[in-house]
């Protein structure tokens, strides 16, 4: 048992970073007396840290799904909850695959004849388009049997305006848009949706964008710019988080969208968990998977609010207008803010940073070992 702990600990040993390597040669003196418990606690603000990090690490909470608390706990329930299996996979389910199937077919057949027949009358096919874009949307929802109620007045079609909102899932979208056809700016998408981007919500003025390229926020920039300028241009929607939240929390907004020189106007969007968790985790579930689930729930409930646009105060910087709208949201949608860049979820921390984390350790240990 003592070969296999001794065995063990080498190998631990050899993930450890050297304290000696992050030290000036020659630094290193041999102390004198015994090292005590009390000698290691001077360091304690940097185990203090670490213990946080790993006790209360909100960055990563904002990210994560709660799976739901099971109720089929007794023989009282579990043939109920039995029963909710069959009604929710053996009904409901092939039912709303129905609905979304009608959906297509309508949707497809009314949209392409409008595509390539009204070439020549672009505010009729814009108009036309709009509406079935709309409808397929609402037909998205109701294979949820989606609960959505909105707060406040309907978006409108004007110059110089941008909506910016909280993002939870991909449906975010579907949601608002079954109300108003937004163009949006989004990342593109692989697979159908990625079809779907580089077709059919084309067709709205929506922008693409890659998280890798980093060329793309120019012209991203420049889109943006002449989107929000031309006045027969579809509402410009923005999710400035730039990525999925789980809806408990806000991360910060990117500021692209707060100096563009135009009112912004919020919305707030707060799901309702009591049936299923509308929150989409991309790494772990393909959207499609993520539908799946929606489609097997009982229902998605929503609520949307439309708050009152904002405008830069003088004196203030695109940042600051930025958290000041953030704070509308989050205290419309009860969510809890978080001062962490949403970017950081798809990047490690760099080694320069790790490594004056090190340092900065080595050192402390060391001069406690020298005053000794």
């Amino acid at each position: 048992m003592s070969n296999k702990l001794h065995s063990s600990s080498s190998e631990l040993d050899l993930d450890r970073p050297n304290i000696e390597d992050y030290l000036p040669s020659g630094s290193i003196q041999e102390p004198i007396g015994k090292l005590r418990l009390r000698d290691l606690l001077d360091i304690s603000p940097i185990l203090t840290e670490a213990a946080g990090a790993i006790v209360d690490d909100s960055f990563t909470r904002c990210f994560k799904s709660n799976s739901p608390e099971p109720w089929n706990w007794n023989i009282y329930l579990f043939p109920l909850w039995c029963l909710g299996v069959v009604v929710r996979y053996g009904f409901l389910f092939p039912l709303r695959v129905l609905v979304l199937t009608i959906g297509w077919i309508i949707f497809l057949s009314c949209y392409f004849p409008v595509h390539f027949l009204l070439k020549g009358h672009d505010k009729l096919r814009k108009k036309l388009e709009r509406g079935l874009v709309e409808l397929i949307c609402s037909f998205f929802v109701a294979s949820w049997t989606g609960v959505v109620k909105y707060h406040g007045p309907r978006p409108s079609m004007r110059p110089k305006q941008v909506f910016v909102a909280n993002h939870t899932s991909m449906i975010d979208f579907i949601v608002l848009e079954q109300m108003t056809a937004f163009a949006v700016i989004m990342q593109k998408h692989p697979g159908w949706v990625g079809l779907l981007q580089s077709t059919i919500l084309e067709s709205l003025g929506c922008i693409w964008f890659n998280r890798s390229e980093a060329k793309d926020r120019e012209i991203v920039a420049k889109k943006l710019r002449d989107h929000v300028n031309g006045p027969d241009n579809n509402p410009l929607l923005i999710f400035p988080e730039g990525t999925c939240v789980n809806n408990h929390y806000t991360v910060m907004f990117k500021k692209g969208a707060f100096e563009l020189g135009c009112t912004v106007c919020p919305i707030a969007v707060k799901y309702n968990k009591i049936f299923v968790d509308a929150f989409w985790n991309s790494r772990k579930q393909s959207f499609t998977t993520h539908l799946l689930q929606l489609m097997t729930s009982w229902a998605v409930v929503c609520d949307v609010w439309y708050l009152e646009p904002q405008n830069l105060k003088p004196g203030e910087t695109p940042i600051e207008f930025a958290e000041r709208v953030r704070d509308i949201i989050s205290v419309r949608a009860g969510l809890k803010k978080v001062p962490w860049d949403g970017y950081l979820k798809y990047s490690r921390p760099s080694p320069k940073h790790r490594e004056r984390k090190q340092q900065s350790f080595a050192e402390s240990v060391l001069r406690r070992l020298e005053e000794k």
